[in-house]
């Protein structure tokens, strides 16, 4: 009995991708220093040994990382961009409500931990870019589909990222605008009309 009692506060060993969901994580709170082996170990309360059954050393843990958000940032950004038809000007308006309404807490702090890192890290700074020219290209073939030269659906689509990432940013709450009807307008200016119903 005694040993079953005690074999039951023994936290369960972590997979792969529960090393690098945790990784994320640090990643967002504490920015790239947050991935040291030793302070992830502690973060997750589990030993050093379990982190190098999974990963080579460090640099693995962080290849891991980036491929992750990478393919899950494209699979979204590909989801949140792909229109039947006749549907991409509310595919546009769509994109820009999602990504400028910031429900995602962990998101931001995680995009701009990934930025800073970009910054010092060749590998990181490639992912970033990667992710960066699958959103701009994706929003680029919804203006094109309406109808816009290459040259104005590519910067409408420089626009339309500066716009909701820039104003993820900001704190309006002191503003005395009425921010939904704002949104609504900047995004019928960059979309280039209104969302149809």
């Amino acid at each position: 009995m005694e040993k079953t009692r005690r074999n039951a506060h023994r936290p369960l060993p972590l997979d792969r991708d529960a090393w690098i969901r945790g990784a994320l994580i640090a990643l967002a709170d504490e920015g790239p220093a947050g991935l040291r082996v030793e302070a992830l170990a502690k973060r997750l309360k589990v030993t050093k040994g379990s982190f190098y059954w999974h990963f080579k050393d460090r640099r693995d843990l962080m290849d891991s990382l980036l491929d992750q958000w990478k393919n899950g940032r494209i699979r979204d950004i590909r989801k949140q961009t792909t229109a039947q038809p006749g549907q991409e000007l509310a595919a546009l308006h769509h994109a820009i409500a999602v990504y400028a309404a910031g429900r995602n807490r962990r998101g931001l702090p995680i995009e701009l931990a990934l930025r800073e890192w970009a910054r010092r890290d060749v590998r990181a700074a490639q992912v970033v870019e990667e992710v960066d020219a699958e959103r701009l290209n994706s929003a680029t073939r919804l203006f094109q589909a309406l109808g816009l030269p290459q040259a104005e659906a590519a910067a409408r689509s420089v626009l339309l990222y500066a716009y909701v990432f820039g104003f993820s940013l900001m704190r309006c709450g002191g503003y005395p605008a009425e921010m939904p009807q704002v949104k609504d307008w900047i995004a019928e200016l960059i979309a280039g009309g209104p969302a149809k119903a």
